[in-house]
């Protein structure tokens, strides 16, 4: 009695290579947010869940600051960009040194 082959070898990729680049987070994406973003889009830059993001965020464990204005939560970009290691907007690119005169 045989059997019909029903395997691919091949698994197809859990969702389209195009939506992997959206949900990267670049420092020029994270700049672009503005001065203040909210827990959620923070949570997802530090790869936690929204759950998770504001458990820490009301017991004060969240990566960096966070600011309360009455029951919205906000948070600095440039502390994100800070936390990153990620050059704020308004610092100048690290200069690279001349070389010296022979």
């Amino acid at each position: 009695m045989s059997t019909p082959e029903h395997h691919s070898t091949q698994i197809p990729p859990a969702r389209p290579v195009g939506d992997l680049a959206h949900d990267a987070w670049t420092a020029q994406r994270i700049h672009t947010l503005g001065a203040v973003t909210d827990l959620s889009t923070a949570a997802r830059i530090f790869g936690l869940s929204r759950s998770v993001a504001y458990d820490l965020a009301k017991r004060g464990q969240f990566p960096v600051p966070v600011l309360r204005f009455g029951s919205r939560y906000r948070v600095p970009v440039a502390a994100i960009l800070h936390a990153l290691h990620l050059p704020a907007a308004d610092e100048p690119e690290p200069a690279t040194p001349s070389p010296p005169a022979t």
